[in-house]
């Protein structure tokens, strides 16, 4: 083999490896873009078609009120379709928006080997009530997600979420508050 043929060949077998998992601050804002865009897709945004691709095939998600609630991606996406076309004109539920927010300081990221990372926050859930009212907060929760790296595709996709601790709208103002 030529000289310039084994450095061609070299090359392309770099060029084709593909990178390990990122680390650090570039692992974080992947991880949170891809938050952001999945809470924005699946929430406020109603378009799940939009961050279908951030979730694993074998995605799964857990639960506290309702158990094993999806089992593979396409069931999530399914689920979501059948309730944004409800919010549609003419549809049960036309009109309704519902906004999920990051509660600020409560996420988390940490690698999980070079594999993935755990993700985990709190937020909170509104619901929007008319001009009058504007956006109430109707509840809040805590989720972990598992994050894994797809090496080939050089991104982090969703693997599974494990949601938790639910419950209702805190008090406002808080009881003795002056």
């Amino acid at each position: 083999m030529s000289p310039i043929a084994a450095l061609l060949l070299a090359q392309t077998a770099v060029a084709d490896t593909p990178p390990p998992m990122p680390t650090g601050e570039d692992m974080t804002a992947r991880i949170e873009a891809n938050d952001a865009q999945l809470f924005w897709g699946f929430f406020e945004g109603c378009d799940p078609d939009a961050v279908a691709a951030l979730l694993h095939p074998d995605y799964r998600m857990v639960h506290d009120l309702g158990g094993l609630v999806f089992d593979s991606a396409d069931a999530i996406v399914n689920s979501s379709r059948e309730d944004c076309a409800r919010r549609q004109p003419g549809g049960e539920n036309e009109g309704y928006r519902n906004r999920r927010l990051l509660v600020p300081g409560s996420r988390t990221i940490k690698p999980l080997g070079k594999w993935g990372a755990l993700e985990e926050a709190h937020h909170t859930f509104h619901e929007w009530r008319g001009e009058d009212i504007g956006w109430v907060q109707t509840g809040g929760g805590r989720y972990l997600h598992v994050w894994q790296w797809m090496p080939g595709e050089r991104r982090f996709r969703l693997l599974e979420s494990l949601s938790l601790d639910h419950g209702p709208a805190p008090q406002y103002p808080p009881e003795g508050a002056k």
